[in-house]
């Protein structure tokens, strides 16, 4: 394939579609940029030759025109010291250089147009390179960050695991055990003098209480018993 062949390929491509389409859009988008920096090098590299092409042109155009000029003054020279036939010698070698002088302007025009071509074309396919390495940047960052989330997936879905779950009770109980051991090393302190008083004040409202309740049942025994005589008495 042809470096324009393969340049217009290239250029008319769209890469999101191809990109979309594609099985591996990574893989895809790295071969693409390696043709197309391959293409690339080969349009600069075309591209300065035809630059030194151009210069050795220009100065093949210099150099005859430069002799072109000097057999006009040597024809001016003679005709001025009245030797015309070594004027008309002057002017044949003038001829003879400005032959195919016109076409040499024109062949250096064309090589001015070829160079502004490659160097449109270079920039052309320098912002396609530039979009699609912009592309590669943005799937290997979403490939990363879905490597990513697959990673805590996988981590969420194992610690919700039987066996995650067994780990934990497991670690629940040591935790326990230690608790139970600290209080055996530390056993509960003895009660103050404070705890003293306030266990006696709790303990005499617990009597007013209690003695409160044996009033009251003693006060419906003897009702109880008032009522048996009165029926005893009338009968």
């Amino acid at each position: 394939m042809g470096i324009f062949t393969r340049f217009r390929d290239i250029v008319s491509a769209n890469i999101n579609a191809m990109l979309d389409s594609a099985e591996d859009p990574e893989k895809m988008i790295k071969m693409m940029i390696r043709e197309m920096e391959d293409t690339l090098i080969e349009l600069k590299s075309s591209c300065a030759a035809a630059i030194a092409s151009r210069k050795k042109l220009q100065r093949r155009l210099t150099d005859i025109e430069e002799r072109q000029r000097l057999w006009e003054e040597r024809a001016a020279l003679a005709v001025e010291r009245g030797r015309d036939n070594l004027a008309r010698e002057a002017l044949i070698e003038k001829r003879r250089y400005s032959e195919g002088l016109d076409a040499l302007r024109d062949e250096l025009v064309e090589h001015g147009q070829v160079i502004d071509q490659y160097q449109s074309d270079i920039e052309e396919l320098e912002k396609k390179l530039h979009h699609a390495k912009d592309k590669k940047r943005i799937l290997a960052e979403r490939h990363r960050q879905a490597v990513g989330r697959k990673r805590a997936q996988s981590d969420i879905r194992h610690a919700d695991s039987a066996e995650a779950m067994s780990r934990f009770e497991a670690l629940e109980n040591r935790i326990e055990r230690m608790e139970a051991e600290a209080d055996l090393v530390n056993p509960r302190r003895q009660p103050s003098l404070d705890d003293d008083f306030a266990h006696l004040t709790h303990d005499e409202e617990i009597e007013k209480e209690l003695a409160r309740l044996k009033g009251k049942k003693s006060g419906q025994t003897k009702t109880a018993d008032a009522i048996d005589q009165t029926d005893t008495g009338a009968a």
